[in-house]
């Protein structure tokens, strides 16, 4: 017996997570008996500094894998996206945690289907227009790559055996359930679903039994869990700074605004960084406590 771990979108680097808050999260995770972590992408924008978290945590004795979100691809060349030869890295492969249970890693990606657009054309204009993705280099178009990560993910399902219970990561958005739609002033919004994920990617769980739960994030919107033909989804990405809870308290609380704007809490906060830097890492686990998956197994 065991507990797994998943932790998604961290951004150690827009959050300015250094190593004494890496520490009380690995002491947070030694505290609850996590026996693996598996970091599911946007870790970081570079490289070296996923590289560098994942050995912080593997040196504390806290086994730890990972696999690719879209923040590290720009980072990356097309052979390190789907193959990077690292034995921590996860896609398309498993690693075992019992004798019945294996974790599955994928990165994903995603086929425009979540969005109310319905032209490529004016899809493709927002992207190349301020989506952070417009700077990944990639072969082929992003159907075709959707569709090729589908396809593989049907064809790793029928190989592995169906009497292992299936613990599946990945980084972008698997199901309808988890996009929300916007009204009003906030509907254009709507459009860059496109950016999310792909339901021809849970679509393909669908079918499978055996995979247990899947855990994802990318959204910087946390879930509730959702139970969708069998399959527990979690969706509790960390997120942005200026999106935690221990942030909107720290401004409510010390009267720094009259309401609550993500928007414009970056340029309050440079005001008053030594204050928040204090109450960041006082607080840091109760927001971990709400933005980690703990799957026993």
């Amino acid at each position: 017996m065991g507990t797994l771990a998943v932790i998604s979108d961290l951004h150690v680097d827009i959050n300015q997570l250094f190593d004494p808050h890496l520490q009380l999260i690995a002491d947070y995770l030694q505290q609850n008996q996590v026996t693996h972590l598996h970091l599911a992408g946007d870790v970081a924008n570079k490289k070296q500094r996923l590289l560098d978290v994942v050995a912080f945590f593997q040196s504390r004795q806290v086994p730890t894998t990972f696999h690719w979100g879209n923040h590290e691809m720009v980072d990356l060349t097309e052979q390190e996206i789907e193959a990077f030869d690292d034995p921590a890295f996860l896609n398309f492969q498993t690693y075992r945690l019992s004798e019945k249970t294996q974790l599955l890693g994928i990165n994903g990606w995603y086929d425009y289907q979540y969005s109310d657009l319905t032209s490529e054309a004016e899809i493709l204009r927002l992207k190349n227009l301020f989506w952070y993705d417009r700077m990944i280099q990639r072969k082929g178009s992003d159907k075709e790559i959707s569709q090729a990560i589908n396809e593989r993910l049907a064809e790793t399902l029928a190989h592995l055996p169906q009497d292992q219970e299936i613990l599946l990561s990945t980084h972008f958005v698997p199901q309808e359930a988890f996009i929300v739609r916007q009204t009003g002033k906030y509907a254009r919004w709507n459009h860059l679903n496109a950016f999310l994920g792909s339901p021809d990617f849970g679509a393909v769980i669908d079918q499978y039994a055996n995979v247990r739960a899947v855990v994802f994030g990318h959204t910087h919107r946390r879930f509730e869990k959702k139970v969708l033909a069998g399959t527990s989804y979690y969706c509790r990405p960390f997120g942005y700074y200026y999106e935690w809870q221990l942030t909107r308290r720290f401004v409510l609380e010390n009267h720094l605004a009259e309401a609550y704007s993500p928007t414009k809490v970056r340029t309050l906060l440079r005001n008053h960084h030594e204050a928040f830097e204090d109450y960041k890492t006082a607080h840091l686990l109760e927001e971990l406590a709400q933005a980690i998956t703990l799957l026993p197994y």
